[in-house]
């Protein structure tokens, strides 16, 4: 996963994630991405410092992660793991706020799916149902298979509200 952060054709800058840098290309070449703010979808990346995260030295950890199909074809979120929602209390305020917002986004302009997502991403893929943007959660292997088959979507981060 990469997180960039980028500006709109008016201006407004907001972070957005991608599973490589590759699929922003891809993306931003189709015009995939809309800005939250005003949903100009003439974005480019803008100047950003790198950040490089300190590993707590602790391998195999589990992650929180949403599916999101983008633009038109697409995460309601799955109960979180303590061990996740330790590891959310624990990440930078800045990361955790830009999340949270993320998913209050996702939430609102997506319809919930739950365990269906692969299922309904096929459908909408190949024209069985209706285009519109879905979320919900998949396996590593199911979410493997979509790509395979050119099923266009992204993992995100899924962090519990709260404090």
């Amino acid at each position: 996963m990469i997180l960039y952060r980028l500006r709109c054709a008016k201006g407004h800058e907001f972070d957005s994630w991608f599973k490589d840098g590759k699929t922003y290309e891809r993306q931003e070449k189709r015009s995939l991405i809309g800005c939250p703010a005003c949903g100009s979808s003439k974005v480019v990346r803008a100047p950003m410092a790198p950040r490089i995260g300190k590993g707590s030295g602790k391998g195999g950890g589990k992650r929180a992660e949403q599916l999101v199909e983008t633009p038109v074809e697409a995460t309601p979120a799955p109960a979180v793991d303590p061990q996740v929602a330790a590891l959310a209390q624990a990440m930078p305020k800045e990361m955790r706020e830009t999340l949270l917002k993320l998913r209050e986004q996702v939430e609102k302009n997506l319809e919930p799916v739950g365990e269906k997502f692969a299922e309904e991403a096929r459908k909408i893929h190949y024209g069985e149902s209706n285009k519109r943007g879905i979320y919900g959660q998949t396996t590593d292997e199911e979410a493997e298979e979509l790509a395979e088959e050119g099923i266009e979507f992204g993992r995100l981060p899924w962090i519990p509200r709260g404090n």
